[in-house]
């Protein structure tokens, strides 16, 4: 095994000095490293345990020249702030923004007869595959992607080389990848290994970025009673890391129910979560708990748009969370949802297709922005004063007379009801 692999055997999870100490052994592989560049996560993950790692890694490379450029994808760059609160210490002008319209590469393009093999059909069109420029410097020693692994709606599950072709890749990329996600189903693919998104990016890598001086660094991190413990760290560049880690993670970040869920109320951190393109995970996350004809209300106090980009914020006020078969009819037939192929497979994630009802509390957007894009609306004074976070506890609560099941922060994972996560394959229809 041609990678470092470690597991928490205890509740308190991995300490720093353990992690420290892998990788040190892992970077005491190479004799000389002039410059090195970190791809970590943005503020969207700051429960990744990335921010103790990349300051570890600044101390341990301090004879090199390191830039660190936050994985973004489609995500507004990190201010000042947001690098202080998760990378404290760590000098500004270390980093560096990604540009995923601009400042990209095409280094292949996965072929259409792949694309239809490994989604059974449900998409035949190549995909092309786009790296920042600065990945393919060749000044570059080494390059250190960090990131979380955890259940996730247009991959499976996050991280490993999606970090590279959607967090450092190209609006191609975004755009295909995320709507071969869409059309075979989210709910067939959170929390799983092996899905044709997943497949397609181990294909990238194999066959385009094999020449890169590339390892990954992965954490699985999970919620104790003292806030978060890192569950596991796997450092190297073997696909089988990412394969042990997505089961460190089915094991702590899938939550399954028993029966499904009538009422789910989910907080989204203001620090967090600012737009419903990233708040929407409390739809996503959630879909495969709550009971037909259920209810989902988002506290959202930070929200104040709907796309991280103004020119995706407009594409969503346009056409609305419209559905999934609207949706994908629309991306074959209108012109603004066909280039914006990742926003269509957004409106196909952020519904539930009259299923259940979904409720958003924001703090800035209005009753007519909110239902203009087919969502209900509800005062978030009003929500947060019936629902007072301080007061209810992970889980199932009774307030009131109602039973309400609580979720904190929605990225930390997956809750489904048990039957549904098992039985995905079989409900999803064209």
């Amino acid at each position: 095994m041609d990678y470092l692999f470690q597991e928490a055997r205890t509740p308190a999870g991995l300490t720093g000095q353990q992690v420290r100490k892998q990788l040190e052994a892992y970077l005491n592989r190479y004799k000389r490293l002039g410059r090195v560049l970190i791809l970590p996560p943005d503020i969207t993950r700051s429960n990744s345990y990335a921010g103790p790692i990349v300051r570890m890694l600044c101390e341990l490379l301090s004879q090199a020249k390191i830039d660190i450029m936050p994985a973004l994808g489609t995500h507004t760059p990190m201010s000042n702030q947001e690098l202080d609160r998760m990378y404290p210490g760590v000098p500004h002008e270390w980093f560096c923004v990604h540009d995923w319209r601009n400042d990209v590469i095409r280094v292949g393009e996965v072929p259409g007869a792949f694309v239809e093999e490994v989604s059974g059909g449900w998409m035949d069109t190549p995909i092309p595959m786009e790296v920042n420029r600065r990945l393919l410097d060749p000044g570059y020693d080494l390059i250190l992607s960090v990131g979380q692994v955890v259940p996730h709606e247009v991959v499976g599950m996050s991280n490993y080389n999606k970090n590279v072709f959607v967090g450092c890749g190209g609006a191609g990329t975004i755009h295909q990848s995320h709507f071969l996600g869409a059309l075979y189903g989210m709910e067939r693919m959170m929390g799983r290994d092996l899905t044709p998104v997943h497949r397609v990016f181990d294909y990238a890598e194999e066959h385009f970025i094999q020449g890169l001086p590339l390892a990954y660094i992965l954490t699985v991190t999970a919620p104790n009673n003292d806030g978060i413990s890192l569950r596991s760290l796997a450092v190297g560049r073997d696909r089988a890391m990412f394969s042990d880690s997505i089961r460190v993670s089915q094991r702590y970040n899938i939550n399954f129910l028993e029966q499904p869920l009538k009422k789910v109320v989910v907080y989204l951190d203001p620090e967090e979560f600012r737009t419903t393109w990233l708040g929407n995970k409390a739809v996503y996350r959630t879909r495969m708990a709550i009971a037909d004809e259920g209810n989902l209300l988002i506290l959202a106090p930070g929200v104040t748009r709907f796309g991280e980009d103004l020119e995706n914020d407009a594409v969503i006020r346009k056409y609305g969370y419209c559905g999934r078969k609207t949706a994908l009819r629309l991306a074959r037939t209108d012109r603004v949802l066909s280039e914006n192929l990742s926003v269509a497979a957004h409106l196909v994630h952020g519904s539930s297709d009259g299923r259940f009802t979904i409720t958003y509390a924001p703090s800035a957007l209005t009753r007519a922005e909110i239902e203009g894009v087919g969502y209900q609306y509800a005062d978030l004074a009003q929500m947060m004063q019936q629902y007072d976070i301080r007061r209810m506890k992970p889980g199932s609560n009774l307030i009131d007379g109602e039973e309400v099941y609580y979720i904190a922060n929605p990225a930390l994972g997956l809750w489904a009801d048990r039957s549904k996560f098992l039985n995905q394959a079989d409900i999803q229809v064209r």
